[in-house]
């Protein structure tokens, strides 16, 4: 609540990920006042539900110019948009991730309203949708708060400047948004979320968490700070890019691990390459652990 920051944003913007005198990822602090329950949903959550909007890689399935079996198969579930996820709470949608696929994902999803954007970092897959955010604008009459840590959006906003303006008094065909800066739990309606960090490219960017419901993208590993707020689980979504190992994305090996120690009581693999198809990898997981799709839609006790 209250006013956000000015765009100005500069480098005042808190303690977002960074690195040490060693060149190492810091995981930034997140305050968490005395006693907190990560898994209080807030105090008027209502009954959640999350749309995976999508669940592909940064360049989607199928590739350009791709003839692998993945990018051929005539299964729906191995074409994939950008990974992101629709978040419905009463009347509130919250956006996970705006990536360039958003348009053709909002049509799919039947959306109508939009109240907040949480970003996991600045790469292109998570925010080269946000110019098509302006039709929500139009509709809703206002800015959109859109979330973010504070060197991410530090970058966002430079990027899309022209988006980002306080001064902007009415629509007029761009985008209106507002950042706010992370810096520990925030409330959206009357649900809380909380930001979890993890690591990518070795610094931190953020995973989020809202009751029983976790959300952690383009995740390469996560440290003890955030795997203490990812306890006691409903549903984890987590990323596995494929089985082969990466220098920036855990393997489909590594989630299951995280998955293992864990033990959310349902998790779904998301952020999936074209070397991972659908049905195979679904034949090989274990119970409980279930390969994430474009479309699906799953109830969060």
């Amino acid at each position: 609540g209250g006013e956000p920051p000015s765009t100005q944003l500069g480098m005042d913007l808190g303690n977002g990920g960074t690195r040490d005198g060693a060149g190492l990822a810091r995981v930034p602090e997140i305050a968490l006042e005395a006693g907190f329950d990560p898994g209080d949903p807030g105090p008027d959550p209502g009954r959640l539900i999350v749309r995976i909007l999508g669940s592909g890689t940064s360049q989607g399935v199928p590739r350009i110019a791709c003839e692998c079996p993945v990018c051929t198969s005539a299964d729906p579930r191995d074409r994939r948009y950008r990974a992101s996820a629709l978040l419905s709470f009463g009347e509130m949608k919250v956006l996970v991730d705006c990536g360039p696929d958003f348009k053709w994902q909002a049509i799919a999803a039947g959306m109508r309203r939009l109240d907040a954007v949480l970003l996991t970092h600045d790469h292109q897959d998570a925010i080269g949708g946000l110019d098509e955010l302006r039709r929500f604008n139009e509709l809703r009459g206002g800015y959109l708060p859109v979330h973010a840590p504070p060197e991410d959006l530090a970058v966002i906003v430079s990027r899309f400047a022209y988006a980002f303006r306080p001064d902007q008094p009415a629509f007029f065909g761009i985008p209106q948004l507002r950042p706010f800066p992370l810096d520990g739990p925030f409330m959206v309606g009357g649900r809380r979320f909380i930001p979890v960090p993890v690591i990518h490219v070795d610094r931190a960017i953020t995973g989020y968490r809202t009751g029983g419901f976790a959300y952690c993208s383009d995740v390469q590993r996560i440290e003890p700070e955030g795997l203490a707020l990812l306890r006691d689980l409903d549903v984890l979504v987590i990323s596995a890019l494929r089985d082969q190992p990466h220098p920036t994305h855990q393997t489909v090996g590594d989630a299951l691990e995280v998955i293992a120690a864990l033990r959310p009581r349902r998790a779904f693999l998301t952020h999936l390459d074209h070397e991972l198809g659908h049905a195979a990898l679904s034949a090989r997981l274990p119970v409980g652990v279930e390969v994430a799709w474009d479309g699906l839609e799953l109830e969060v006790p």
